[in-house]
């Protein structure tokens, strides 16, 4: 592996580490599933989006 992050390196590359989330965990599926009621939730809270929506000014129209 030492050999293999040295050619890596010549070449002009850096390792990265990435850490994710374990999906198979209780958790995240608890977490997943809190999120999607919330979306779920969404189109119910139609008034506050139509709000911003109506003080919103397109980026294009800005001074």
């Amino acid at each position: 592996m030492s050999e293999y992050r040295r050619r890596m390196r010549e070449r002009g590359y850096r390792p990265v580490q990435v850490w994710v989330p374990d999906v198979r965990t209780a958790q995240f599926a608890a977490e997943a599933h809190r999120q999607a009621a919330l979306v779920a939730l969404a189109d119910q809270a139609g008034d506050d989006q139509a709000f911003v929506e109506a003080i919103t000014v397109p980026w294009d129209e800005q001074e």
